[in-house]
């Protein structure tokens, strides 16, 4: 089966005071009595969205879906350097905010699933809280390493050399990817709008151009969203990549032992320019008991083969 469940509405909704001035927005839907299921999205900063809610059977599932700090419905909203301060929007924060949720809502145990960023925080949070977790599905695997985001926005340069010079004027710095990175998220903090329209423009230009290539490549994916939602991306991404998401290099992997005992589904196309498979792969082997997909006709976006592979998987889950 390759075709999402139908659209579904949320039954309950709300927003978490998680302190820091920070308020998370979280909403449930599905089956009141299922097994529960925690949707943690991309970006980092981009929010959840309806179409995540229809990977998961309804009549199995009770999905709790949320947008992590700074994003999405979440308040402050980053899009705002004035009013949304970043000093408390880390990886550690965001984790302490799951399990904050988790409490919330009154869930002992439940599925994790996510992709891209949200797979860094999958696990992230699985490794700091693994009997609360008791199963993940990551489509897209990455762990921001230094290494991964060096590659992202540096070494993928060399198929798109024009492109990439022109992300690298943007930042206004003649150097490696840690100074443009760092660029970037200053100038994401200017004072002046103009500016940050601008570093916003400059940077989803870029990460438009990684995914052109791909099967399912899409014109301005990340340019055509809505100034706010795009601003807000380009701020926290550029405040997490600059910073190596505060953990330590290679610590996901190296802990991966932690997770012995869950069970986890990795699918990754093999097409992934973004985040090649290597990390997928290396996750795998370090975690014992893990299942790798590779999807051979499927990028970062995905394909209808990565997508059935996602909804196998989540039904499986949801049958036990």
């Amino acid at each position: 089966m390759t075709d999402l469940y139908p659209p579904v509405e949320p039954d309950d909704t709300g927003m978490l005071d998680v302190g820091d001035g920070h308020l998370v927005y979280w909403e449930v839907c599905g089956h009141p009595d299922g097994r529960p299921a925690l949707v943690v999205h991309g970006g980092p900063g981009s929010g959840c969205t309806e179409r995540a809610r229809r990977y998961f059977d309804p009549a199995r599932y009770r999905v709790v879906l949320f947008d992590q700090r700074g994003c999405g419905r979440s308040t402050p909203h980053a899009s705002d350097p004035a009013r949304a301060p970043l000093l408390h929007n880390t990886t550690h924060h965001l984790v302490a905010d799951m399990e904050r949720l988790r409490e919330h809502l009154g869930v002992d145990r439940w599925l994790l699933y996510g992709g891209s960023w949200g797979s860094t925080l999958i696990l992230a949070y699985a490794e700091r809280h693994p009997d609360r977790v008791t199963g993940i599905v990551i489509p897209d695997v990455t762990t921001t390493r230094r290494s991964e985001t060096e590659w992202l926005y540096g070494g993928v340069g060399r198929f798109f050399p024009e492109e990439w010079e022109r992300f690298r004027a943007g930042s206004g710095v003649d150097g490696g990817v840690a100074g443009v990175l760092g660029a970037y998220s200053r100038l994401m903090d200017d004072p002046d709008p103009a500016v940050r329209e601008r570093a916003a423009a400059d940077w989803c230009a870029w990460e438009d151009a990684v995914l052109s290539q791909e099967p399912a490549g899409t014109p301005r994916f990340y340019s055509g969203r809505p100034s706010a939602a795009r601003q807000a991306l380009v701020r926290i991404c550029a405040h997490y990549f600059s910073h190596g998401a505060w953990l330590e290099e290679g610590a996901l992997i190296r802990d991966a032992g932690r997770l012995a005992g869950i069970p986890g589904v990795l699918i990754h196309g093999r097409l992934d320019l973004a985040g090649p498979l290597v990390t997928a792969w290396e996750l795998a082997r370090a975690w014992p008991g893990a299942e790798l997909t590779v999807v051979d006709d499927a990028g970062h976006l995905g394909s209808a083969t990565m997508r059935g592979h996602v909804l196998a998987a989540l039904d499986r889950f949801g049958a036990l």
